[in-house]
């Protein structure tokens, strides 16, 4: 088995197989996996924050930006992924498998890594394009994976931290041919190492030949009438490989992020200007269930505060002072628009039960059910200016798609919390 272990080894060597390439490109990798985590934890405190968090809301696109980066950065794990386990692959057919403790938790530690990375991004890709085939809830699950993946990264960043620090800086030699110079301990195993370390294989007539008979035998038959490998890609065309492959699906999904990208919008599953009013739609009013009480010409919105109450018409929301104010959706899934919205400011409409400062506030929708049918607003959202009640955008009356007769809209807040059809809002 040894020597199996070590023509396997000796086959899969590699220009690219190296620890400074998998030291770069776990940089790169880790750098993406920390920045996802981040960005991850500001968005699930922005709709499932503790009594004592306040947010900000100034610069009003900051959850564009930290969304936006969450989603393009976790797009780019794949090449970047790949391309380490690509990188690190003959290391699965180590001899003794196991060498000791450290050994055993560097290996449990990768192994819990690479499986929860991959079920992560993979069922956030999904999330995406809100489609869900497995038979968890998304949010929590993505929640959780979250610090198993950071913290099996973090035990197997310690356990591997002196090869890490030995290539992190590493200067890089190669010899005429291009192909880079390791130490001797780092090189590819070569079959005069494996005749050194174990000697030569049995001859089929001595007894020991029984032990590579079978199937074994048949793998060494084919491993001995093979030809020395030769890499069919260099470490130079490894590394292009990955940064196109990276750079390409970061520039072919970003547009539904960024704006700049637009263009070239090729595979994500949202297009910016497209849908009614110009944005595009996450949950419809056919799926909410509003599209009798949504068009109701006695539809009223619910104001209240400890036993004050207030109904007011769309013809009395139109009544107040309106304003205009360019504000992004931005949804967890990833897309954001920016938009012109116009409508009561929420702080006006709020003095009306002499609402407080300090005071937060409860959001109820029309929709029949859901987990955003009811959400909590911080004080600090309230008493800036530019969140409003909005009953315009794009110079038109809100789509029935898009919440009418009146939605929330408020800067740097997650979209599925900018509540459509709105029906009451309550002070806490």
């Amino acid at each position: 088995m040894r020597r199996l272990l070590l023509e396997m080894r000796r086959s899969l060597a590699a220009p690219s197989r190296n620890p400074r390439m998998a030291t770069v490109l776990g940089r790169l990798l880790g750098s993406a996996f920390v920045i996802c985590f981040l960005t991850g934890l500001y968005s699930h405190f922005l709709q499932q924050p503790e009594p004592w968090m306040h947010f900000a809301t100034r610069p009003f696109f900051l959850y564009q930006l930290t969304q936006g980066i969450h989603i393009t950065a976790g797009i780019a794990c794949f090449p970047l992924l790949l391309g380490k386990l690509y990188s690190v692959f003959p290391n699965l057919f180590q001899t003794p498998p196991i060498r000791g403790f450290l050994h055993f938790l560097e290996r449990a530690s990768i192994t819990l890594f690479v499986s929860t990375a991959l079920i992560e991004i993979t069922i956030g890709l999904l999330d995406t394009f809100q489609w869900y085939p497995f038979p968890f809830y998304f949010k929590q699950v993505h929640y959780a994976l979250s610090f198993i993946l950071i913290g099996s990264l973090a035990i197997h960043i310690a356990t591997k931290l002196p090869v890490i620090r030995r290539y992190w800086f590493k200067k890089r030699s190669f010899d005429e041919n291009g192909e880079l110079l390791l130490d001797p301990e780092d090189r590819p195993v070569t079959s005069e190492q494996i005749v050194d370390e174990i000697g030569p294989r049995p001859e089929p007539t001595a007894p020991i030949a029984r032990r590579v008979s079978g199937v074994t035998g048949r793998i060494f038959d084919w491993i001995d009438s093979a030809p020395p490998p030769k890499p069919a890609i260099s470490r130079r065309g490894f590394v292009t490989t990955i940064g196109v492959a990276t750079a390409a699906l970061v520039a072919l999904t970003g547009g539904q992020s960024f704006a700049f990208l637009n263009g070239i919008n090729v595979f994500a599953p949202r297009k910016q200007g497209i849908g009614p009013d110009s944005l595009p739609v996450n949950r419809s009013a056919k799926a909410a269930q509003v599209l009798t009480t949504a068009m109701d010409p006695d539809w009223t919105l619910t104001v209240a505060r400890q036993g004050t109450t207030m109904e007011f018409t769309y013809a009395d929301l139109k009544a107040f002072p309106q304003h205009v104010e360019q504000l992004p959706i931005a949804c967890v899934e990833g897309w954001s628009q920016m938009a012109t919205w116009r409508g009561v400011r929420l702080s006006d409409l709020m003095a009306t039960v002499g609402r407080r400062d300090s005071e937060g506030l409860r959001l109820t929708s029309l929709e029949k059910s859901g987990a955003y049918r009811r959400t909590n607003m911080g004080a600090e959202y309230v008493q800036d200016d530019r969140t409003l009640v909005a009953l315009e955008v794009n110079g038109q009356t809100l789509d029935i798609e898009h919440g009418y007769p009146a939605r929330m809209i408020a800067p740097g807040r997650p979209g599925v919390l900018q509540t459509k059809w709105l029906s009451r809002i309550e002070v806490l």
